[in-house]
């Protein structure tokens, strides 16, 4: 028989081992990851000689703006990023509001606890975690409130032209309002800059930088239907978001329809937490500007300098160990012909369209090339694009273009050994 001091012992040893088996079993939570699912690249105002309008008022007082974003990939909690990238003035956002577009509940967004939040000039705001489930695909109202701030009304002084999609403008604060009366309704966006949803593991994204093809010209409104929507739905299976880094008018070297290209890689593209790869389709408008409604007075470019450009594009990614992916130049003979902006396309344009995609197809310094001028162009004429796919202005593909473009993509290229077999269709 133990005695009571060895009895003590062992039970002081058993309590000890149970303690430190406990420990190890209780695993602490994962920490939330936040995974970037849809952005909005802001564009700086458009000069007053501009030849399109704006879309959007310059100043918002007393009113609510209720804009549609879509998720790439879904989760349980979500955020909102708020910009004022080119704002030279605070921007007071009075309230917000998310809820699934069309129908359901509004959950409050606040910031740090509190309704309304100030932006800085030149910042953004993140905001508190919202409770709102959501899955890859799904369609949000987000709703901002754009008080009458201290006398002052909210100036537009950042924006996106061409959201494809329509922002309905209500007076007053009518945030979470499902049956709210719109007052105006835009086609253009403001304000709203990302949408990051909760995740268990770390971000994961492809972003496509380019013009308004990327952006989505031409496609349906409010459907959904550019090339990286459905690029976004083929990579959703493996977890991976496509972000949207379009801006209508985009060139690689020189600013106006927003910052160039090689300007804003840093904020749209290689500040993206979790980028694997990047898919570049630019050159359509350094071609067919100069000369054009859009900048008459430029001198063409030559393809040393768009090669150049490339160059230093592809330097700059892998450098933050992103792939890229070069998308070559889609045909757009007779591009906006019979319109007040005709005169992107000419015979010579179309000679340095032709050696830049040449350029691009055997350069051997992208990790992987995308023919979107041979799954676009008219078999019976390859300098324009097949009629089955023009959305009309010869310029821009149409949904059935789009969907094609998203089509071609090779995800092996894209994602290199990443990619698995089966999301290759």
């Amino acid at each position: 028989m133990k005695t009571q001091p060895a009895l003590l012992v062992t039970l002081l040893s058993h309590l000890l081992a149970a303690t430190l088996v406990t420990r190890a079993d209780a695993q602490p939570p994962a920490p939330v990851q936040w995974q970037p699912t849809w952005i909005s690249p802001a564009q700086p105002l458009f000069a007053d000689d501009a030849v399109l309008p704006m879309g959007m008022p310059m100043e918002f007082r007393d009113v609510t703006l209720r804009q549609v974003v879509r998720t790439a990939l879904g989760g349980p909690q979500l955020r909102l990023v708020f910009g004022n990238e080119y704002g030279t003035t605070p921007l007071t956002l009075g309230a917000a509001g998310v809820r699934a577009s069309g129908g359901g509940q509004a959950a409050a967004v606040r910031f740090q606890g509190r309704d309304g939040v100030v932006v800085p000039p030149g910042a953004r705001v993140i905001s508190d975690p919202v409770d709102l489930p959501t899955r890859a695909g799904d369609r949000l109202d987000v709703d901002l409130y754009l008080p009458n701030a201290a006398k002052s009304a909210a100036r537009l002084a950042s924006f996106h032209w061409d959201a494809q999609e329509h922002a309905l403008l209500s007076l007053g604060n009518t945030v979470g309002h499902r049956d709210a009366k719109p007052k105006a309704t835009y086609t253009a966006r403001a304000f709203v800059s990302e949408l990051w949803v909760a995740s268990d593991h770390p971000a994961t994204s492809v972003v496509a930088i380019g013009d308004s093809i990327t952006d989505g010209n031409g496609s349906s409104m409010g459907l959904d239907q550019r090339w990286p929507d459905h690029l976004a739905r083929r990579l959703a299976p493996q977890g991976v978001a496509v972000l949207n880094a379009g801006i209508a008018g985009n060139r690689l070297l020189r600013g106006g329809w927003g910052d160039a290209a090689l300007a804003r890689l840093d904020r749209d593209v290689l500040g993206q937490p979790g980028v694997r790869a990047v898919v570049v389709l630019l050159g359509t408008n350094d071609i067919g500007f100069p000369g054009s409604p859009f900048a008459p007075t430029e001198a063409p470019v030559t393809l040393a300098e768009l090669t150049a450009a490339f160059r230093q594009l592809v330097e700059q990614a892998h450098a933050h160990s992103v792939r890229v992916m070069a998308g070559t130049v889609p045909p757009f003979k007779h591009a906006l012909q019979g319109t007040p902006l005709e005169g992107h396309y000419s015979p010579a344009k179309e000679a340095t369209r032709q050696a830049l995609n040449e350029w691009i197809r055997h350069a051997g310094m992208f990790d992987g090339v995308v023919d979107f001028d041979r799954v676009l162009r008219d078999p019976a004429d390859p300098a324009r694009l097949d009629p089955a796919l023009d959305a009309g202005d010869h310029l821009h593909p149409g949904d059935a273009g789009y969907r094609r473009m998203a089509d071609a993509i090779d995800l092996r290229a894209l994602l290199g050994a990443a990619a698995s077999p089966e999301a290759q269709h």
